[in-house]
Order: structure tokens, then C-alpha cells, then sequence
């Protein structure tokens, strides 16, 4: 199963987008960061929130480029983005790579020091993997979803159940 679900395997998982430190990523050299919105960013179709706002502020003044990447219509996204005022792209038909690719144009970043911040592993995650970009999951923030997203979920921790074994396995491995 492992092989099977690999492609899927997020390159870490993180409980919150706010816990993330990303003040540490830029000094590991990573220069941008592409976004999921819903449920990485705020809960489900909700507008950006001071929290938002702050970490945006904080991701600039650290020197990030950033880039919302999302698969809803430019009205939801561009709402969003008055707010957090970086690069978006909507529409983006994850898990294609062709927008991941496009984010880091935007951004004038490239594979080696972009990373992806989403919180669904068949469309965030594995679009994200399939460009060659570092992955981050991250816990959903709220449990409203569409329909279905709330399917998939179910899907996701049959997935998240053989990732965490998988780190179990190089765990256990690393002790011998």
C-alpha cells in the first residue's frame, strides 16, 4: 500500500498554517509560498481574518513572495486577496501543475525554494508533489465543507493512516 499512496505522502504535516515557522524556512533558503485558502487559510468561504492579515504582513516583512492558489472562482479569491494583497491565481484545476507553475513565475521563484501550504491531499498535496514542490499539510480549520470535500476526507485517512505508519517505520528505523 505504501507505494500506492506515496504520491499523496505531504513532505510534513503541521497541525496550523500559523504554527508553520516560516521565519526558519527562509533562513533554509525557501524565498516563496503558494496557498490553499479554504480550511489552510480561514474556514470555508469566510473572508480574510486579522490572523490572515497579520501573517501575510509577517510573511513580506520576512521576504517571502506568496501566491494564493486555489481551485474556486476569481470573485471568492480576489475578495480574499484585497485583503492579504499577494499574487493569485483561481481557477487553478489542482492538482495540475501547470498553475503550481505559474505561482512560482508570478513569484519569481523556482522548485528548490517554493513550498506549498495546503490542507487536502488529492488536490493540494499531490499537485504540489507532482510540480516537485515541498508540501506542507496542514489540519483543516473548520469541519463546514462541500460535499465533495467532506468525501474525499474519508478517502484522506485511509492515506494519512499509511503515512503515519510509513513515519513509524523510518522512526523505528533511525533507533537501529
Amino acid at each position: 500500500m505504501r507505494g500506492l499512496f506515496a504520491r499523496f505522502y505531504p513532505d510534513e504535516w503541521i497541525d496550523s498554517t500559523y504554527r508553520i515557522d516560516f521565519a526558519g524556512l527562509y533562513a533554509d533558503g525557501y524565498r516563496g509560498v503558494i496557498f490553499d485558502i479554504d480550511n489552510t487559510l480561514v474556514p470555508h468561504g469566510d473572508p480574510a481574518d486579522e490572523r490572515a492579515v497579520r501573517l501575510f504582513a509577517s510573511l513580506k516583512e520576512i521576504g517571502f513572495e506568496a501566491c494564493l492558489l486555489s481551485n474556486n472562482q476569481r470573485e471568492r479569491v480576489a475578495s480574499f486577496n484585497d485583503r492579504v494583497g499577494v499574487y493569485f491565481i483561481e481557477n487553478a484545476h489542482k492538482p495540475s501543475t501547470k498553475n503550481y507553475r505559474r505561482a512560482m513565475e508570478l513569484m519569481h521563484t523556482d522548485l528548490s525554494d517554493t513550498i506549498f501550504v495546503g490542507d487536502q491531499l488529492f488536490t493540494d498535496i499531490y499537485g504540489a508533489k507532482r510540480t516537485g514542490i515541498r508540501a506542507i499539510l496542514v489540519s483543516p480549520i473548520h469541519p463546514r465543507e462541500e460535499i465533495q470535500i467532506v468525501l474525499k476526507r474519508y478517502l484522506e485517512r485511509i492515506v494519512l493512516y499509511f503515512y503515519k505508519r510509513s513515519l513509524g517505520k523510518r522512526e523505528r528505523g533511525r533507533c537501529r
